[in-house]
C-alpha cells in the first residue's frame, strides 16, 4: 500500500510541548524533530485485510478487559504495520505468509475471516497456531508495540506503560522520589523528546 502520514512541524512541536520545546536550543529542536519524522515518514504497508486480520490478533494477544485496556487501545498494530516498512522490513514476507496462514485458519472452520469471529472463537484459531515461528514474532511485535517508547508509534497515550505502572522517562530524580514513599507521578513524555536521546539516535542515522 501507499499510506502516508503527514506530520507537520507545528503537529509534532505540539506534541513535544510548549515547556519542553522552550527548554531546547534550535541544534537540539531539530534533532528531536528529525527522529520524529523519519518514524511517521515510513508509510504503513499492510493491505486492508492483512491489517484487520494484524489488528484482531494483537487485540488477542494483549486484550481489552477488566484491567485496563490492552494493544487495541496502545495500536500496537499500526506500529507493526509502520514498522514493517522501516525497521521490520525483514519481517515482511512473515507477516505475509502467516497472517494469511491466520485467517486460513479461521475460514476452515468457520468460512469467516478471523477478524470477523467472536474473540472466544478468535482463541481458538491461535491456539492451534500458538507453537509456530509466526505467533512467537507477532506475539513479540505486539508486546513491543504496546509497551515502547510512544515515538516508534506505539503505545499511544502511555497506555502500556500505565499498565505496567512505569511512571516514564525522568532525567532527574528528587530526594522524595528515593524515598519512594508513594507512586511516581507520571511523566507524560517520550525518551526522546529529550535532546540528548534523539541527538544519539540522530547521529547514528537510524530509527532504533
Amino acid at each position: 500500500m501507499n499510506r502516508k502520514t503527514a506530520v507537520s512541524r507545528r503537529a509534532l512541536l505540539k506534541q513535544l510541548g510548549m515547556a519542553g520545546a522552550a527548554v531546547l536550543a534550535l541544534p537540539e529542536l531539530s534533532r528531536v524533530l528529525s527522529f520524529r519524522l523519519r518514524v511517521f515518514a515510513q508509510a504503513p504497508v499492510l493491505s486492508p485485510a492483512e491489517s484487520a486480520t494484524l489488528a484482531a490478533v494483537c487485540a488477542r494477544i494483549i486484550p481489552t478487559d477488566e484491567n485496563g485496556p490492552g494493544a487495541t487501545e496502545a495500536r500496537a498494530s499500526a506500529y507493526i504495520d509502520r514498522a514493517l516498512g522501516g525497521w521490520l522490513a525483514a519481517s515482511r514476507a512473515d507477516y505475509t505468509a502467516g497472517l494469511a496462514a491466520v485467517d486460513a485458519a479461521a475460514r476452515s472452520g468457520s468460512g469467516r475471516a478471523f477478524a470477523d469471529l467472536p474473540a472466544a472463537r478468535q482463541d481458538a484459531v491461535l491456539a492451534t497456531l500458538e507453537e509456530t515461528p509466526f505467533f512467537a514474532l507477532v506475539r513479540a511485535h505486539t508486546i513491543q508495540g504496546t509497551f515502547c517508547d510512544p515515538a516508534y508509534g506505539g503505545n499511544a497515550n502511555f497506555v502500556g506503560w500505565d499498565l505496567l505502572g512505569y511512571p516514564g522517562v525522568r532525567l532527574n530524580v528528587t530526594a522524595a522520589d528515593q524515598r519512594m514513599s508513594g507512586y511516581a507521578k507520571p511523566v507524560r513524555r517520550s525518551a526522546y523528546d529529550y535532546a540528548m536521546f534523539a541527538a544519539t539516535t540522530h547521529e547514528a542515522g537510524n530509527v532504533h
